[in-house]
């Protein structure tokens, strides 16, 4: 059913009665360096918002004019039987995904004559070529399809919300789990072992994406995914990362120290962080913009670096020289769905903003509800950016370059909450710990 009003949904952006056709084609199965090593299967994420199907080598066909749906599937020899297991009958592909009407993907073509569509929207360059290679030379179209599915996806319904708590609440236990083993000497991937140890256990097996686990100067790292460096007594530890639960991501950012106990300038830092994820958060309402958001969670890390005598001068400076993207060059969050980045972000004519960190935010609009999306502030210490701007006669007079200096080892904060827009404002989905007090209590035990 909920894919069926997702369909439904999509079928109310076009004019009624139209004659033209949706086309999508699902996944293939990837193979590494055309060998037989396969890749885990994960689906095409428009194609499975309307279907459900995460098999490949499926199509599908919506028909715009009687709003059908009709599926298309991969028919199966013996020996692929021998090789995979079993060929699934037309039956039980009927029963499983109740398409209006059901073929095998070698009859497209024969299809598409039937419904003789004035145009053919297509995702792709790929599936338009398709389209127009048949014999009849339909026209496809790739800007409108997805222009109308990005609007269909940027609100949740009520049963993918159903499906992110879901996600969520095994992923808060993941993260606890491998906040109550984490101790100094263990190795990163020990620790990503863990992580996917619970998920598996509770029946996630995709990740959401390459889950970030980072000791020490690793945790400054964006995007760091090797995962595999000896975390020592002293060091944080940064984790973000998340599984998928029937395709919908949950992406959660915890850091805390590997010997149990935050150090004054680690507290320090990790204070202004966390300040600025609760205030964001509490922030949380329809009609506000992301990117106010953005500017006020930066102007709390200033005001929590200045406390710890970090950065220097009076906040209004600090904001207007940007100070901020030297230790938050990141944006604050982004839409969370059947994608971890998911679709939406940027309205068309909607620009980015051009001004350092603000630039990297992945969502400039209004928040409205069913909208889910991530609260991700951070603070790191890059060489790359603190050298320059201590070197930089406007900049500098601002750093504290006798403390900033030995930070550089430091690494980085970052904590990270995922939350649903309401009609009221907000619900968090994170419920994994997140005060100093509580994360030291943990690890203590």
């Amino acid at each position: 059913m909920m894919h069926h009003n997702h369909r439904k949904k999509l079928f109310s952006l076009f004019e009624e009665n139209q004659s033209g056709a949706v086309f999508i084609q699902g996944s293939d199965i990837l193979y590494r360096n055309e060998t037989d090593y396969e890749y885990p299967f994960r689906q095409e994420s428009n194609f499975w918002y309307l279907t459900g199907v995460n098999e490949p080598d499926c199509a599908l066909i919506l028909d715009l004019k009687t709003e059908e749906y009709h599926l298309f599937v991969p028919k199966r020899d013996a020996q692929y039987a021998v090789w995979h297991g079993y060929v699934k009958s037309q039956e039980a592909w009927q029963q499983q995904y109740k398409p209006d009407h059901l073929h095998y993907t070698n009859e497209i073509l024969t299809v598409m004559n039937e419904i003789k569509p004035d145009k053919v929207y297509c995702l792709n360059e790929k599936d338009a070529e398709l389209v127009e290679d048949l014999d009849r030379g339909f026209e496809a179209d790739i800007e409108t399809l997805q222009d109308a599915l990005t609007y269909c996806r940027v609100i949740k319904t009520d049963e993918e919300l159903e499906y992110m708590r879901k996600a969520a609440s095994i992923n808060n236990l993941a993260h606890t789990e491998v906040m109550k083993a984490i101790k100094p000497g263990m190795y990163e991937y020990e620790l990503k072992a863990l992580f996917t140890k619970i998920h598996y256990e509770n029946g996630l097996q995709q990740d959401a994406y390459n889950g970030i686990f980072a000791g020490g100067k690793n945790s400054a790292i964006l995007h760091y995914v090797e995962n595999n460096s000896k975390i020592k007594d002293g060091e944080l530890f940064l984790i973000d990362a998340g599984h998928e639960y029937q395709g919908y991501a949950s992406d959660i950012t915890r850091t805390y120290p590997a010997n149990g106990t935050f150090s004054a300038i680690q507290a320090g830092v990790y204070d202004a962080v966390l300040n600025a994820l609760n205030t964001s958060i509490e922030q949380v309402q329809t009609g506000v913009k992301m990117e106010d958001l953005h500017m006020s969670a930066s102007r709390t890390i200033m005001e929590g670096l200045k406390e710890i005598g970090l950065v220097n001068g009076s906040v209004d400076d600090l904001m207007e020289n940007n100070i901020f993207a030297l230790f938050f060059p990141h944006g604050l969050g982004h839409f969370l769905g059947l994608d971890t980045h998911d679709v939406g972000g940027y309205p068309k004519g909607v620009e980015r903003i051009d001004r350092p960190g603000i630039k990297y935010l992945r969502v400039r609009r209004d928040l409205q509800p069913g909208m889910v999306i991530t609260i991700e502030p951070g603070v790191y210490f890059v060489p790359a950016l603190l050298i320059p701007a201590l070197e930089d006669d406007t900049q500098s007079k601002f750093l504290n370059a006798d403390k900033l200096t030995q930070l550089f080892e430091f690494g980085g904060v970052r904590i990270e909450d995922n939350v649903i827009v309401t009609e009221q404002g907000y619900e968090n989905l994170t419920g994994v710990p997140k005060e100093r007090a509580d994360i030291e209590k943990i690890l203590g035990q």
